[in-house]
């Protein structure tokens, strides 16, 4: 399974309309860059957050998800509280290939700040906003900037189409659009 690069990103973006919004190339401007790079696509934060918070003693349960366990945050940047995290979602909508699978990784600026970045695979023939988990993994309050990268997208494209892949078997966040919490 080979990895893409600038070209074919590029191509399937602007063809197929993969990533949208686009930006061809690296973006920095006294900004955390996203873009376009040499073997992926660095994806930038949204400006809606979902801060979690133990104010009500609530147990985290992915079969019974209580929305009270976070706080709504609006704004050019987040807060996240020492050792937690907060779901936001990504600027760019995906519409992934169907043969093609994606996986996201963190980048160094955050990283090197104790910052992590979680998301599962982009599934062949998934499609909406991407919900990102940000973990706080230090004992001091973080600042996430919105509108600006937070992790890079690594395509990979198989030889092969699955016999089923997400949207054939009507995935459960198939076209999710904002923030989205788990669902069973």
């Amino acid at each position: 399974m080979p990895v893409k690069n600038d070209r074919w990103i590029r191509e399937m973006a602007l063809g197929h309309g993969m990533i949208e919004p686009f930006e061809s190339g690296q973006i920095r401007n006294g900004s955390i860059s996203y873009g376009l790079s040499s073997f992926g696509y660095d994806i930038r934060v949204a400006p809606e957050f979902k801060v979690f918070t133990n104010v009500h003693n609530l147990v985290v349960d992915p079969k019974a998800f209580d929305e009270r366990s976070f706080v709504d945050v609006k704004g050019r940047d987040c807060i996240i509280p020492p050792n937690s995290f907060a779901l936001a979602r990504t600027v760019e909508y995906f519409r992934i290939p169907r043969d093609v699978l994606v996986l996201c990784v963190g980048k160094s600026t955050y990283a090197r700040c104790g910052i992590i970045v979680n998301v599962t695979p982009l599934e062949p023939t998934w499609e909406g906003y991407l919900t990102l988990e940000i973990s706080n993994t230090t004992p001091l309050p973080a600042r996430i900037y919105a509108d600006e990268g937070i992790a890079q997208l690594v395509f990979f494209q198989g030889d092969e189409s699955p016999e089923v892949a997400y949207a054939d078997r009507k995935g459960k966040y198939q076209g999710q659009v904002g923030v989205t919490l788990p669902k069973l």
